[in-house]
């Protein structure tokens, strides 16, 4: 169980560090929030990867194609965040 946990924590970094950097811009996220981005986004690509492609885990967990499918999802999700936060920030005009 703390191997699964390590791992998802790992994973979460360098998926998350990975969509910072492969987006341009500049974002404003502590570590913690990377590393929740990475597993957010872990969760995001698996799933949409079970989606397009109808496959699941079991060949294992640490692939090639499940890092790259969580990096995508971290994109995803950070690109979204960004919107939603800009429109959240954003000062009405009047």
């Amino acid at each position: 169980m703390l191997g699964l946990i390590v791992s998802l924590i790992v994973v979460g970094l360098l998926a998350g560090a990975l969509a910072r950097l492969l987006v341009p811009g500049r974002q404003h996220m502590s570590i913690p929030a990377t590393i929740l981005l990475g597993i957010v986004g872990s969760f995001v690509g698996g799933f949409a990867g079970y989606l397009l492609f109808h496959k699941d885990s079991s060949q294992g967990f640490f692939q090639p194609s499940g890092i790259i499918g969580s990096v995508i999802g971290a994109i995803i999700v950070l690109l979204i965040w960004e919107r939603v936060g800009t429109r959240r920030g954003a000062p009405v005009n009047r």
